[in-house]
């Protein structure tokens, strides 16, 4: 009974310490990986997710510029551009504050460090509309088995996520999912997860490439 008569704003407060503190957790377990590992693991990621009817039948693709602590997925832009495939990276609109995706054909000479020292897209890049997209491979600090996402805090890819209609893909490594994290109204639930060792379906995407 005294669950029930809380104060939301509590709750929330409450849910937001959880995710700070699966933050730590998943953060520690990242770097508990040497450089060989994290090397490997990405390798096996990127070979499962090559064989998912998903990623074979997807036209356009939302990738992501791996930071520390994040699986490495970049070789498998240069083989979409390879393939005749569309490919877009995110890059933080200052007039916005949000980020936003934009095509890009030559991932180096396109690309430099944005104002969060991510390599993003350039100014001469071409906006992508998100309905475009049949699929998004977003990073994460970690991941549930029900499809949740626990980010950086700020809640800039959600805002992204939020607008796109194609499949949604988190990709982590094995430590750091979870069977259960907090969530929160504003998170977007991914409909499948990719780990080295596991591709979740979690939930059927709006939109599939046919």
């Amino acid at each position: 009974m005294a669950r029930a008569n809380r104060d939301p704003a509590q709750m929330s407060l409450e849910s937001y310490s959880d995710k700070a503190a699966w933050r730590r957790r998943f953060r520690a377990a990242v770097k508990g990986l040497s450089q060989a590992q994290r090397a490997e693991a990405s390798a096996r990621a990127r070979d499962l997710l090559r064989r998912q009817l998903v990623w074979q039948r997807a036209r356009a693709i939302l990738f992501y510029s791996p930071i520390a602590g994040e699986l490495d997925v970049r070789p498998l832009l240069e083989e979409s551009l390879q393939a005749g495939k569309s490919v877009a990276l995110p890059r933080f609109v200052s007039e916005t504050g949000t980020y936003q995706a934009f095509e890009v054909s030559h991932p180096v000479e396109d690309c430099a460090p944005g104002r969060f020292g991510i390599s993003e897209p350039g100014a001469h890049c071409r906006p992508m509309p998100l309905k475009r997209l049949d699929l998004a491979l977003a990073p994460g600090v970690g991941f549930d088995l029900s499809g949740r996402r626990l980010g950086r805090g700020q809640g800039f890819y959600d805002r992204l996520l939020a607008g796109i209609a194609g499949a949604k893909c988190g990709v982590a490594f094995d430590e750091q999912i979870a069977g259960q994290i907090p969530a929160e109204k504003h998170d977007v639930t991914m409909n499948f997860i990719l780990t080295p060792t596991r591709w979740l379906e979690v939930s059927t995407p709006i939109a599939l490439p046919s």
